[in-house]
């Protein structure tokens, strides 16, 4: 068990993380920007550390200051809760080399499914159906533009990392793609330190459904069953219902009667 701890993150996951922490008796430390100075989770933490400024690349997505962190106050590990550095593969060997420990997926594991790029490469791979699209990284507008006239509108511009809604934008045309691909770009940049851009076909009406997977270094692995996620504001899950009332036991795509669990409400 971990004595110390160093949360990289803010808000509510801090909060919630350091509740856990205080159960299980480890200490815990959080870093801050001057816009979450007076935050809840500074003032619940064992230690806090200032990192900078309010803009995320200019803080939290920086590495440098985390790992000096963790050696100021002699943390052994970094929960980096969601966002920001979580899905970052280079952040987590970053620490490995520098013997401290990442509270969450090996890097390959982040590579394969966080990095999008890289988890539609690794599903096509595999044989699993993908959306249709350009399965690679979009290099300039015009390069956005010429990808999307191949695929056909409406497309979706996607930041190849991070989530949360962030980094989405739907194009209905050429206009669109001019407005949005380096707006997309951008905000991919700001809120994730990535400004890598994909493009794929956008699917109307679509159904969101999840089936969440768990691992440790054991190998002990197991799954939670399907959740629907299919109400969605702005690209952002609402609200998850698991299991899917959706899907029908006979008929995984969903195009039956309701499952006898969804009939009765369960």
């Amino acid at each position: 068990m971990f004595s110390k701890i160093l949360i990289a993150n803010r808000g509510e996951i801090a909060v919630r993380i350091i509740k856990t922490c205080r159960r299980l008796g480890i200490k815990t430390v959080v870093v801050y920007s001057e816009a979450d100075a007076d935050s809840m989770a500074v003032e619940m933490a064992d230690e806090a550390v200032f990192i900078g400024p309010p803009p995320a690349a200019q803080s939290y997505l920086l590495q440098d200051k985390i790992v000096e962190a963790v050696r100021r106050t002699g943390a052994e590990a970094v929960h980096p809760g969601f966002g920001f550095l979580s899905e970052n593969a280079s952040f987590a060997r970053r620490l490995a080399s520098e013997s401290i420990v990442f509270i969450g997926p090996n890097p390959k594991a982040i590579e394969a499914m966080g990095d999008k790029i890289e988890s539609k490469k690794f599903a096509a791979k595999a044989g699993v159906s993908t959306v249709p699209g350009h399965v690679g990284e979009i290099d300039d507008t015009a390069h956005a533009i010429k990808i999307s006239e191949e695929i056909g509108y409406p497309v979706m511009i996607k930041a190849s990392a991070g989530g949360g809604g962030k980094g989405i934008r739907v194009a209905w045309n050429r206009k669109d793609v001019e407005e949005g691909f380096p707006a997309v770009r951008a905000e991919a940049k700001a809120s994730f330190g990535d400004d890598r851009i994909f493009i794929e076909k956008f699917i109307e009406s679509p159904r969101h459904v999840e089936i969440q997977v768990l691992g440790d270094k054991h190998g002990n692995v197991v799954h939670l069953f399907e959740r629907e996620c299919s109400i969605q504001r702005r690209n952002q899950k609402v609200i998850e219902e698991a299991p899917s009332p959706l899907l029908d036991e006979k008929d995984p795509q969903g195009h039956g009667r309701p499952s006898r669990r969804a009939r009765q409400g369960r």
